[in-house]
């Protein structure tokens, strides 16, 4: 019997994406179905699984083996997790051996299983938390780690050995070892026995094979064979034997190709990148290869400069990204790093940079060269990697964003091991940046030929963005460049920006002169000033209870004591300044702070009591105009089906469920908010009002099953939408507490990149083509809290007009990621467009367009932002004789040159919802 609420759970707690879901129930099917042990009839059980899963025609072993295949990146190490948590947790089995192909994937393998790994493939399994398995590997199994009972964990832990293929399969004639047979098939005293025999003895034994296509040789093959396991679990992106005889696997049980991780979003969107105006035929293949270069680190340098900038604007770790160069041979290798590292290829900035792997290197270059590669993730030292035909499996990169193959062909280029080296996302999904989730091929000579290549049938991406670098292009060729905007405070200090290779000289981007603190001239002071602005004010703000409180003499005098403390701590001496000069630069400094930064307050929302919701029975609305019909693909026949529980159509996976509802239901549990247990009978009455309906207008029980087959998500997503409409949530009051009267957060600068120094304008003047404007960053502010803003359309460009000559608005500023903490009933964040202070309150602006203006996702989060000026009202403006707050939404027709900020405010503030308000308790 299936366990449904294992499955639940694993896919709940180790947050399992589609695919690797959808692997996961194959697997309790089979489970269910042939029930594997030692004694299984694999004849027998074949044909069962035929029955069920007709895609796979033979288990190619003498044990029950099923490949399932995903494409590279989409997380075929968390769903071996997933494997073996289940069949722990089922009972099935407790002892695991997961083959590794190379010491690379070992290693990697190693790794992941370990408590302490930040990619851990059991996090949150409920059975393992406890009791971790117990890893058993090359380094300690012949201290009698592996054998059951010999630790002191008891009989009930489960026992995973992680082996590198070499070390089972090695020729017992091998000259190397004298005739001897490997280590681990060798005596071993503690079990009288070797532990090799000891494992293929054991009435459990699961084998689990990482990069399944390496093992199909003779020697894994019989290798693997003589564990006899009850069940192996093949995993592979590619299902192909390697070698001159390649054949495709006959045991695949499940495919999720690269094209649908990528329309899925789970990996990066690949695009080709050719020059624009370019006629590749017209110049030699030396100077060919010689502008791909080119283009493709001006590529290079344009990606860099959009991680920084989305790092700093979603204060996320900052990736260095690199370029991949494919080269025919080490001869090419070596020819092309000798042109990259040379002066005059940019300058020459790019020599030392540059690592170069192949098999002829030897000695300390080979083991520089592999550092680098190790590395490569994590010190930024190595732009460029060049490698003589394709990366082998195992080395998983996130920051890949360029490749540049050399004399390759589009068959050469299409492939998973040269794409799927760079699929892999470094923030685990997609940040919406489009540079950042990108990988670009650069390929002049074969531009036409990769598009034409990647829309034929067999395809693996099946489709291919396309950019042009280049003046008119997507990419121009100019150096781009990142703009740092730092606070009006910070620009007091008089201090100059330190410049890196991504900033500019440009006059455009140089910092405004502006007051500057008395003691500017004062490097020690200013050292001084800025300890307590960074390390300790921060620390010290939650027991603030307002902004005005930062120049009493109470606070002054708190932060200048913990500040020299800190301050003579990083200088490691005792200076000269003392304690009533601290005080009188505190103040100073704090009188700066009220005066250049809004105040805003750091507000904590959280219910009294647990809250539950559920969803109420209800009526589907309009589901007399459903009319969803069967499929009418002529691939589906009858005679392909079993009688058990097989159908074949355009929208199934080759497998079907018991009852016509399920084939909804199981698309409804995927949704985070559902509790299948919780909510059972409701998705049960909800789809048994669909098939009912689908029965008044379909001939016959197959067609019905069949439309649910081929709609099955669509059906579901439109239930979903009425069901949260039919939502009840238990009422409860929300406590309401301050962590901070305003957010030190405002101190830190704001980044931007920019494609070109020359999309600098004055916020005065809008772009020559409005709907690139987000292309430009803007300056010439007076009152703005930053120096530098972009705007995402042009009336938000004469909104920032508007402030700046209204005579009662003080400050402005467009904020930053994470600087609000405002969610709307459905948990999405929102990031207003403006904040501003006036002689009088502190307004939150947002600006929409007229016909945008009602809709449901613009209607939610002017909720949550009125709600939460009502509050920052109430709980701290009231109680501390603080501004009000107050929140306003602006049609776009509606800013007019002669509009007034009053006028907007008195015709379209937004009032909190009474029904709302009655539910929060301030404390």
């Amino acid at each position: 019997m299936i366990d449904e609420r294992s499955l639940i759970q694993i896919k709940q707690r180790l947050s399992l994406r589609r695919p690797q879901d959808e692997s996961l129930k194959i697997l309790a099917d089979i489970i269910d179905l042939i029930d594997p042990a030692k004694d299984t009839n694999v004849d027998e059980a074949l044909e069962a699984t035929k029955a069920m899963y007709p895609q796979v025609l033979n288990f190619e072993r003498d044990f029950v083996s099923l490949c399932f295949a995903l494409a590279t990146g989409v997380g075929k190490t968390k769903l071996m997790g997933a494997f073996i948590s289940y069949l722990y947790m089922t009972g099935k089995s407790k002892n695991f051996f997961v083959l590794a192909p190379n010491l690379t994937i070992y290693e990697k393998l190693l790794q992941d299983f370990q408590p302490q790994s930040p990619k851990y493939v059991f996090r949150g399994v409920e059975a393992f938390a406890h009791q971790p398995p117990i890893i058993v590997n090359a380094d300690n199994y012949e201290d009698g780690k592996g054998v059951r009972g010999t630790d002191l964990y008891g009989e009930h832990s489960a026992y995973i050995n992680i082996f590198n293929i070499s070390k089972i399969s090695s020729d017992v004639r091998s000259s190397a070892r004298g005739g001897k047979p490997p280590r681990i098939k060798r005596l071993q005293e503690y079990i009288g026995d070797s532990y090799f025999k000891y494992l293929s003895e054991l009435p459990d034994l699961v084998l689990l094979m990482d990069e399944a296509h390496r093992y199909r040789a003779d020697a894994g093959l019989r290798a693997i064979s003589e564990l006899k396991p009850i069940l192996g679990l093949e995993l592979t992106a590619t299902p192909k034997s390697t070698g001159a005889g390649a054949s495709e696997f006959k045991n695949v049980i499940y495919s999720y190709s690269l094209a649908e991780a990528m329309e899925d979003e789970y990996v990066k969107e690949p695009a080709v990148g050719t020059r624009a105006n370019f006629d590749p035929k017209s110049v030699p293949p030396e100077e060919l290869e010689r502008i791909k270069l080119e283009d493709g680190v001006h590529y290079h340098e344009h990606v860099r400069v959009q991680l920084q900038t989305y790092a700093k604007q979603a204060n996320a770790k900052l990736v260095h990204p690199f370029v991949l160069v494919v080269t025919q041979d080490t001869e090419h290798a070596r020819r092309v790093r000798g042109l990259i590292e040379s002066d005059g290829f940019f300058g020459g900035r790019y020599k030392g940079r540059v690592a170069e792997i192949h098999s002829n290197l030897r000695g300390e270059e080979s083991d520089e060269n592999a550092q680098k590669l190790v590395n490569i993730e994590k010190d930024g030292t190595t732009d460029i990697v060049i490698h003589v035909n394709k990366l082998k499996e195992g080395w998983d990169v996130t920051n890949l964003y360029t490749i540049i193959p050399l004399r390759a062909s589009a068959a050469d280029i299409l492939t998973e091991q040269t794409l799927g080296r760079g699929l892999r996302l470094p923030y685990g999904k997609r940040t919406g940046v489009e540079a950042v989730d990108t990988l670009t091929v650069i390929a002049h000579d074969s531009f036409n030929a990769l598009i034409e290549a990647a829309r034929a049938d067999g395809s693996i991406v099946r489709k291919f963005k396309s950019l042009t670098i280049g003046d008119g292009g997507d990419v121009p060729k100019s150096k781009p460049i990142m703009a740092e905007a730092r606070s009006a405070i910070d620009l007091m200090f008089g201090e100059k920006s330190k410049p890196t290779s991504e900033t500019s000289t440009s006059s455009a981007l140089q910092e405004p002169k502006g007051p500057l603190f008395t003691f500017a001239d004062q490097r020690n002071e200013v050292a001084f000033a800025k300890t307590a602005l960074t390390e300790v004010l921060p620390k010290l703000q939650g027991r603030i209870t307002s902004v005005h409180d930062l120049k009493n003499s109470k606070t002054i005098s708190e932060v200048a004591k913990e500040a020299l403390v800190v301050h003579r701590f990083n200088t490691g001496f005792v200076d000269e300044l003392t304690n009533e000069r601290a005080a009188e630069v505190i103040l100073e400094v704090m009188d700066a702070l009220i005066q250049t930064t809004i105040a805003i307050p750091q507000i904590v929302i959280s219910p009294t009591e647990t809250v539950s919701f559920g969803f109420k029975a209800f009526e589907i609305e309009g589901l007399s105009q459903w009319n969803y019909q069967p499929s009418r693909n002529e691939l589906m026949l009858q005679e392909l089906r079993t009688d058990k529980r097989t159908v074949i159509s355009s929208g199934d996976e080759g497998e079907t469920e018991n009852r016509p509802e399920d084939h909804i239901v199981k698309h409804l549990i995927d949704k985070d908010e559902i509790d299948y247990f919780a909510h059972a009978e409701i998705l049960y009455d909800l789809a048994s009002q669909v098939v009912a309906h689908m029965s008044t207008y379909l001939p016959s029980s197959e067609d019905i099953r069949n439309a649910l087959v081929s709609h099955g998500k669509p059906i579901a997503s439109a239930i979903f939408a009425q069901m949260q409409a039919n939502k009840w949530r238990t009422d409860t009051n929300y406590k309401v507490t301050m962590h901070a009267s305003f957010d030190a957060m405002q101190l830190k600068p704001q980044a931007f990149g920019l494609d070109d120094e020359k999309n600098i304008l004055d916020f005065r003047t809008p772009p020559a083509s409005l709907k690139e404007i987000k292309k430009f960053v803007f300056n010439g502010f007076k009152k703005s809290c930053f120096w530098l803003a972009r705007f995402d359309s042009d009336t938000e460009r004469k909104m920032a007009e508007l402030l700046e000559r209204e005579p009662k608005v003080l400050l402005w500023m467009k904020p930053s990621m994470n600087q609000f903490h405002i969610q709307d009933q459905h948990g999405g964040q929102y990031l207003p467009d403006f904040v501003v202070e006036t002689t009088t309150e502190r307004v939150i602006l947002e600006t929409k367009a007229a016909n945008e203006i009602n809709d449901a996702e613009v209607v939610r989060k002017a909720e949550a932002a009125s709600l939460w000026c009502y509050i920052a009202t109430k709980f701290h403006s009231e109680r501390n004789n603080d501004k009000p707050w107050r929140y306003a939404l602006v049609p776009h027709d509606q800013l007019l040159p002669n509009s007034t900020l009053q006028g907007l405010l008195s015709r379209y503030t937004r009032v909190a919802d009474i029904d709302l308000i009655g539910r929060y308790i301030f404390y």
